[in-house]
């Protein structure tokens, strides 16, 4: 692949991250006052960030040398999202867990849920428009593609890879939410690209429904139950699994002195 496609996708990417940063100041500065409105926006411009994104990323995933410059960038590119996105969960299953807690209502929740799948949508109809232009050499026949299926294993053997990357990211969150911010972005992107490393062969080590549904919404569309169950299901119920030893071992840690991520440990593997 030519060194100047690969150079047009950073550029578009580097544009979409700049205009989601302007639109970002923008809401915050203007719709203040209006804190649902303003939550929603947030998180919509948030989510399209990271998906538009990476529906780019996926198509540079062949560029030489495999799989050196595709981990690159998966890993260059969360760590400027997690530099500027600050505040926002981007992610369904990031959004279960406050409303678990009580950190923040059903409602509030439910809005940045549905404020993260419309950006998904939008993100897919985006770069569909700037693929359909064919202004770099990744783009040629990307629309040609139909249902690019990430799943490369039974759907037994995906629902387990995608609840267990779900169960270890978010337990890797716990240990480093401690952590300097300028320090446990760049953890949570080497974990992140590692699962990719492990997992994106299989399943595309996604673990985020709102990111699943833009990159292969096709596949949703032709086999739905498969795909909600490895992609939607499996995730959240990763999620679910975390707050419940959250909830039912944070009284233990107090007690025996443990902190929480050891805790957790105990429970897993006793």
């Amino acid at each position: 692949m030519a060194g100047g496609g690969v150079g047009t996708s950073l550029l578009l990417m580097a544009g979409i991250m700049v205009a989601v940063g302007l639109c970002r100041r923008l809401t915050r500065r203007r719709l203040r006052a209006h804190q649902r409105l303003c939550t929603f926006l947030l998180e919509m411009f948030s989510t399209f960030q990271i998906c538009a994104c990476t529906n780019e990323l996926c198509l540079l995933g062949n560029v030489e040398p495999k799989p050196h410059t595709a981990l690159t960038l998966t890993y260059g590119f969360t760590v400027l999202h997690g530099l500027t996105l600050t505040g926002s969960t981007c992610n369904p299953c990031g959004t279960l867990q406050p409303m678990w807690g009580g950190g923040i209502s059903v409602k509030m929740g439910g809005l940045k849920i549905a404020a993260q799948f419309v950006a998904a949508v939008l993100a897919r109809v985006f770069m569909h428009f700037v693929w359909s232009l064919e202004m770099a050499e990744p783009h040629f026949g990307a629309l040609s593609q139909g249902c690019s299926s990430p799943m490369q294993t039974t759907e037994t053997q995906a629902f387990c890879i995608e609840l267990l990357f779900s169960v270890v990211f978010q337990l890797s969150v716990l240990r480093v939410e401690g952590v300097n911010p300028k320090y446990k972005v760049h953890l949570i992107a080497l974990l992140i690209t590692m699962l990719v490393y492990a997992g994106g062969n299989l399943t595309g080590a996604i673990f985020n429904p709102a990111l699943a549904f833009s990159l292969h919404a096709n596949c949703f569309y032709d086999k739905f139950f498969s795909y909600s169950l490895v992609y939607w299901i499996a995730p959240s119920l990763g999620k679910f699994l975390i707050l419940y030893v959250f909830k039912c071992y944070l009284v233990h840690a107090s007690k025996n002195g443990y902190s929480l991520f050891n805790s957790l440990l105990v429970f897993c593997f006793k």
